[in-house]
């Protein structure tokens, strides 16, 4: 599995409650991605930034989203540019399924 991060810098701080709105806007657009397993949205505390934290099957499946088309889109929601880092993920806790996975 591979846990790709996005982060992205606003040109202003938004409330929670803001983030909360553009984050229910975009979540269809993820529903039945290939290869992605969860995405929580995520915006620190001061609201200035916000992102992504995705668990993907493997890193083809989360790099065929992350396209230009991608980052045109969030260039044109967010008014910034996106970064993208990823992360092998070997094994996985889940509290909720009480599983324990591993892509080994």
């Amino acid at each position: 599995m591979i846990i790709a991060i996005t982060k992205f810098r606003l040109p202003k701080p938004v409330s929670r409650e803001e983030a909360r709105e553009i984050f229910l806007s975009t979540a269809p657009k993820y529903q039945g991605a290939s290869g992605l397993l969860r995405k929580h949205y995520v915006m620190w505390e001061d609201g200035s930034t916000v992102g992504g934290v995705y668990l993907w099957n493997s890193c083809s499946e989360a790099e065929a989203m992350y396209t230009e088309s991608w980052k045109a889109f969030v260039r044109g929601k967010y008014g910034t540019e996106p970064s993208v880092t990823y992360l092998d993920n070997p094994i996985t806790v889940d509290n909720i399924s009480e599983e324990i996975l591993s892509n080994g």
